[in-house]
């Protein structure tokens, strides 16, 4: 076991990571310093490739993890895409065990040991940039992961024993913060500075631009508590943009691929498991929005609902029957570039953050009266602006007309109704606004369903079309789904420490889907 976890840190990104943990908790949890050699302490090259590794891994870029730990979660339940797969019944609203299963120790199996590794060896030799810049990976690591589960193993990860305690939630996001301060301190000691150049898959190793990358981030999660904890979302982000956030497409933040190490959707495109959500056709097709074309294909058997344009999205949640026939030839697939290679695809960057969400979290903030350097309809309007001049080619004049347009989502099909009403150009009505700002940022972040499923449990936006059907009686079709259940391994090898997490206050007992995370308080 130890000698596998170390062969999968050191190899960089090997096309088949040997790792095998899930139901060994003890081994998993030993502390991963412990499994580096002499080499890989005194080197910073192998460090690097650690780096790397970590970050690939962290986002699950093999394909097979990212379907069962986003694809057929997050990815479905924000409404991004509808399964076309008779057996997958997470698009039924069932949290299937099995994956959730794998993509728990995907994290804590995988990820998390080498998260850990790289920032304590870093600390161990003195390498304060790239320090800063593990420590802000581990901030966007397991906020993902809590922001699925709620309470986690984070503070105790690497104990050594057999049982690791959950952190609450709210613990978590305190120590973000805090973890922020001391990366974002450790940068701007050394400004113009590189670390691990040869391994940072984001930015190079560049430390001015992993500052921004923390600000901005701090922003995200600023603005993630501000319905629980609104003097604290204020100042962090506050903080955040006084100390400079993304203001441009080429501060992006997004995990570079290769021939080996693939965007995974490049892989599972071609398994023809999913295709664009009703939700989508909807806003995308209301609004006359360009990017219609660079998120979408047109589908197969042309214009099916009569409305003159090809693009055709799906209503989340069909039975098992329905999905017997085969819906995708009359239902969007992906965009080209999304795609297999061989077919035409260009295996894209894994983007983590773009200047477009940073646009839209200032606009949201600027609508409580937080100093975010603007107001919320010119940072509307700019967010709109940096998604559009990254994911089309539509000209100043496109762009700005689409920024003022009146139009509103459409039926996505004969004799339904509109998912909503909202026009894009700004309303004067705040909550109208919020669902603006929202629904922009929704698009915005195409394809990261990971942070859309959180802002829409978080803000309620955008509004959805209810499921055919929910197999969930824990949550209704018309629902959202609020968090995942814990994971059987976990019942099996830590079940006192799950247990204590379940019976917290934030939990209150209940490991259900319709249980509300600590920050999900709208």
């Amino acid at each position: 076991m130890k000698n596998t976890i170390i062969k999968s840190i050191i190899v960089f990104f090997t096309p088949i990571i040997i790792f095998n943990c899930t139901g060994d908790f003890e081994e998993l949890n030993t502390n991963p310093l412990t499994l580096s050699t002499d080499k890989l302490e005194s080197s910073q090259a192998l460090q690097a490739q650690v780096f790397a590794q970590a970050q690939y891994t962290s986002v699950n870029g093999l394909h097979w993890r990212f379907q069962i730990s986003q694809n057929l979660f997050s990815d479905i339940w924000c409404q991004y895409f509808a399964t076309t797969a008779s057996g997958f019944d997470s698009d039924r609203y069932v949290q299937v065990g099995r994956w959730a299963d794998l993509a728990w120790s995907s994290f804590y199996g995988e990820a998390a040991p080498q998260v850990k590794l790289i920032e304590d060896l870093s600390a161990a030799n003195s390498n304060d940039v790239g320090n800063a810049m593990a420590k802000i990976w581990r901030v966007h690591a397991y906020h993902r992961i809590t922001d699925y589960w709620g309470p986690v193993p984070y503070s105790q990860f690497g104990n050594e024993e057999l049982s690791v305690p959950y952190d609450s939630q709210e613990s978590i996001y305190t120590d973000f913060f805090t973890t922020l301060d001391d990366a974002v301190s450790k940068l701007k000691a050394n400004s113009g500075a590189t670390s691990f150049a040869a391994g940072d898959r984001i930015y190079g190793g560049n430390a001015d631009k992993w500052l921004k990358f923390a600000n901005s981030l701090r922003l995200r999660l600023a603005l993630r508590i501000k319905y629980v904890d609104a003097a604290k979302a204020k100042s962090e982000a506050e903080k955040a943009v006084a100390d400079g956030v993304f203001l441009t497409n080429d501060d992006n933040a997004s995990v570079v691929v290769d021939d080996t190490n693939r965007n995974p959707l490049e892989t599972i495109t071609d398994w023809g498991e999913f295709r664009m959500s009703a939700t989508m056709e909807s806003i995308l097709k209301g609004y006359d929005d360009p990017r219609i074309s660079a998120y979408f294909a047109p589908a197969i058997d042309g214009d099916s609902d009569g409305d003159g344009n090809p693009y055709e999205g799906l209503l989340n949640g069909q039975t098992k029957v329905t999905l017997q026939t085969s819906q995708n030839a009359s239902h969007s697939d992906l965009a080209t570039k999304y795609i297999d290679v061989a077919k035409g695809g260009e295996n894209p960057p894994i983007e983590i953050m773009n200047a477009a969400e940073v646009f839209f979290l200032r606009a949201e903030g600027a609508l409580e009266g937080w100093n975010m350097g603007g107001t919320a309809s010119d940072l509307y309007a700019d967010g709109i602006r940096m998604s559009m001049a990254q994911q089309t080619g539509a000209s100043a004049s496109d762009i700005e007309a689409y920024i003022t347009s009146n139009n509103v989502p459409v039926p996505y099909a004969s004799g339904a109704m509109p998912v909503t009403d909202i026009p894009v150009a700004f309303y004067s009505d705040p909550e109208k606004q919020l669902e603006q700002i929202i629904t922009q940022k929704w698009l915005a972040l195409y394809p990261n369903g990971w942070e859309a499923w959180a802002e829409l449990r978080r803000t309620g936006y955008p509004k959805q079309y209810a499921r055919v059907q929910s197999e969930n009686p824990d949550v209704a079709a018309n629902e959202i789904m609020r968090r995942m259940i814990y994971t059987t391994s976990e019942f099996n090898t830590n079940s006192e420490a799950v247990n204590a997490a379940i019976a917290s206050p934030e939990l209150g007992g209940n490991d259900k889907n319709n249980t509300k995370l600590w920050w999900d308080k709208k």
